[in-house]
């Protein structure tokens, strides 16, 4: 590799690192380091590369550590991804979709006998708020702690589901990183910041909806069930909503909830949450499964998440992610040898609990804790 930024490279690492061996390749540049403290030097390193077009990676090779440096791979620029213009339109047909969803999911629980929620204009805008709330603070969640570590993203992208006859009004949102990742450390801090930011705001959620939840006793569900107007929820029910109708009163098999806007918000933010925890592909638990357990048991990991997906009545999405999964399984951190805290080890092992409260457990499967939820 030779061109006029070569020497400035090699003085750059001589002047950071203390470099036993050196070698100039057609296409790289490798140095064999002896530092023992090279994750912070590295970081360091790393992005002052990337501002002169520069990629470095560090390698483990033969029990040796090396810095490996090339330059940047030519990209092919997606003019309409790169528009500042694609964001907001997203933005702006996931409102429009979610107020419609919401505008006629409340004139359906409203046309149950003795059941009336409010002015569906009303709890469109509470329902858009609950549900968009959930997924934007899971979008910021990422989006600060990327900021923290200095990584520069894009602004989130809504994508836009099938309202009122669909299964959910929007498919999530995702943020896309404008650089590599350094560090398995900030693969882990960026991965898990999202998903936590968002079910914070979904345990609220959900702790509104089931206290604004109409409840009716089973006899006259029954009727209802027997008139065609009420459907029982079959989606299964997550630990965490199930713990909030529990603290108001509303569990038990005495009780038949009825599914209002804002519990389905709940819903969905729980649901996207666990998905989003599973160690698989480049969901946020597949790239903290990654970060711990390398290329492959994050492998293995994200087939027993279609398994799991699968056992739970899930199949589309343990085929969807299926197939995205074999154009690539995770990011690759730059430095991919450096250890991983303690902390994040703790970390993680909170995150693999957040995602079994998270699970919508089907009613064969958790008959002891089973209420009716009903639709309308």
């Amino acid at each position: 590799m030779d061109d006029s930024r070569t020497e400035d490279v090699i003085s750059l690492v001589n002047s950071m690192f203390k470099v036993s061996k050196f070698t100039k390749e057609t296409y790289t540049l490798e140095f064999k380091i002896e530092n023992h403290d090279f994750k912070s030097k590295f970081e360091d390193l790393a992005r002052r590369l990337q501002d002169i077009n520069y990629l470095g990676k560090l390698e483990r090779i033969e029990n040796e550590n090396y810095i490996i440096i090339q330059k940047f791979p030519p990209r092919k620029k997606r003019k309409w991804l790169s528009s500042p213009w694609i964001p907001r339109v997203l933005f702006v047909v996931v409102v429009v979709f979610v107020l419609t969803d919401g505008f006629y999911r409340t004139i359906g629980v409203n046309a149950i006998p003795n059941v009336d929620i409010g002015k569906p204009q009303e709890m469109a805008v509470i329902y858009t708020l609950s549900l968009l709330g959930i997924l934007g603070i899971h979008e910021l969640g990422h989006m600060i702690a990327a900021k923290i570590h200095r990584l520069k993203t894009t602004w989130p992208y809504f994508i836009p589901g099938i309202p009122v006859f669909g299964f959910l009004p929007t498919f999530g949102a995702l943020i896309i990183p404008k650089g590599p990742m350094i560090s398995r450390k900030i693969l882990f801090d960026v991965a898990i910041a999202g998903p936590v930011a968002g079910l914070v705001i979904a345990i609220i959620v959900s702790l509104y909806g089931a206290y604004t939840a109409p409840v009716m006793g089973p006899d006259v569900a029954l009727q209802l069930y027997e008139e065609s107007n009420l459907i029982e929820f079959s989606f299964g029910e997550p630990l965490f909503l199930t713990g909030s109708l529990s603290l108001f009163g509303k569990g038990g098999p005495e009780n038949e909830v009825i599914l209002t806007p804002v519990l389905w918000a709940a819903w969905i933010g729980f649901f996207i949450t666990f998905l989003n925890l599973m160690p698989a592909w480049q969901l946020d638990g597949g790239h903290m499964a990654r970060t711990f357990f390398g290329a492959k048991w994050h492998r293995y990991s994200t087939y027993g998440s279609l398994i799991v997906l699968a056992l739970i009545g899930f199949e589309f999405a343990a085929i969807m992610i299926y197939f995205l999964s074999r154009r690539g399984l995770s990011a690759i951190p730059l430095d991919d040898i450096s250890p991983i805290s303690k902390n994040r080890k703790l970390a993680y092992l909170g995150i693999i609990v957040l995602a079994v409260l998270c699970i919508p457990i089907p009613e064969n499967i958790c008959m002891p804790f089973s209420r009716g939820i009903c639709i309308f």
